[in-house]
C-alpha cells in the first residue's frame, strides 16, 4: 500500500480575516501548512492547536531578504510546496485634500512588490511539488475605480496582471495559477460601510475559496452575484464610471485599515 504524503501549503496573511479562516480549512484536511504574517502570537496558537502540521514562518513580507529566509526555512524543513496562497495585503484610504504619496508606496509595496518576493521564493519549491498551484488574492477594485481607493486600486490590478502573465509563462511547467477576486468580506470596516447583503463572513468566504481550489478553478470570485454585477463595469464609458463613483463618496474622513 503506497503512502501519500500530506499536501504542503504556504499561506501568507494567515493571522486574521480570510487568511485565518482559510488556515483552519486547510489544516482540517490534515495538510501541512506554513503560515506567514507580521504577527507571531496567533500563528503560534494555531501551531499548538494542530501539532505537527503547522510551520510558523512569520516576518515582514515587504522585506525581500526576510522572504528569501522564509523560503530557505521552508526548503530546509520540507523541500517542496504543493500550493502557495498569497493572501497578505493591506488597504489604506487616500485623503485627496492631504494627498500622501507614502500611502501609495506602502500599499503597492505590501500588495504587489511583496507578492513578487514571495513568488521568487516559492517557485523553486513549487517546481518540486505535486500538482503545484500558485494562488493570488486580488480584489473587486480591478473592475471599477472607487473613491479614496487610489492606492489599493493601483496595486491590485497590477497583482492580477502579474498572476495572469504567470499563468501563461508557467503553463508548460504544469504550475497552475488561480486568481481570487473577493468582493466585500465582513470586517469592522465593511460593517460600517457595506450593506450586509453585499458582504460575506470571512469563514464563509474561506470555505468557498478552499472548495473552489479543490476544483482547480483559474478564477474564484465571491460573492458570486455581486462580482457578476461588477464584471461588465470596465466597459462602461468614463462618464458612467464617474457617476457611479461619485455616489459612493462620503464627506467623513477616510479610515485606514491596519495591515
Amino acid at each position: 500500500m503506497s503512502f501519500t504524503p500530506p499536501r504542503r501549503y504556504w499561506l501568507t496573511g494567515a493571522s486574521n480575516g480570510i487568511g485565518a479562516s482559510l488556515a483552519e480549512e486547510i489544516l482540517k484536511t490534515g495538510a501541512h501548512l506554513a503560515v506567514s504574517s507580521r504577527s507571531v502570537a496567533s500563528l503560534k496558537v494555531l501551531s499548538q492547536r494542530y501539532p505537527g502540521q503547522v510551520l510558523v514562518v512569520a516576518g515582514d513580507l515587504t522585506n525581500s531578504q526576510t522572504v528569501r529566509e522564509i523560503g530557505e526555512q521552508i526548503a530546509q524543513c520540507w523541500g517542496t510546496l504543493d500550493t502557495v496562497i498569497l493572501n497578505a495585503g493591506t488597504c489604506e484610504y487616500v485623503d485627496v485634500q492631504q494627498f500622501d504619496s507614502s500611502i501609495v508606496e506602502h500599499v503597492v509595496r505590501t500588495n504587489l512588490l511583496a507578492s513578487g518576493y514571495c513568488i521568487e521564493a516559492a517557485l523553486p519549491l513549487l517546481r518540486a511539488g505535486i500538482a503545484p498551484r500558485l494562488v493570488g488574492v486580488a480584489s473587486s477594485v480591478t473592475y471599477l475605480p472607487l473613491p479614496r481607493a487610489e492606492a489599493h486600486g493601483a496595486s491590485k490590478p497590477g497583482l492580477r496582471y502579474l498572476f495572469e502573465s504567470l499563468r501563461i509563462d508557467l503553463a508548460l511547467e504544469g504550475i497552475e495559477i488561480t486568481v481570487v477576486s473577493p468582493g466585500f468580506v465582513e470586517t469592522p470596516l465593511t460593517a460600517e460601510n457595506v450593506p450586509v447583503a453585499l458582504s460575506w463572513p470571512a469563514d464563509k468566504a474561506a470555505r468557498h475559496i478552499f472548495a473552489e481550489l479543490k476544483n482547480r478553478q483559474p478564477e474564484i470570485a465571491l460573492p458570486a452575484l455581486f462580482m457578476a454585477a461588477l464584471w461588465p463595469l470596465p466597459k462602461i464609458p468614463n462618464q458612467g464610471k464617474l457617476a457611479i463613483g461619485k455616489r459612493m463618496v462620503r464627506s467623513n474622513p477616510p479610515i485606514k485599515d491596519q495591515p
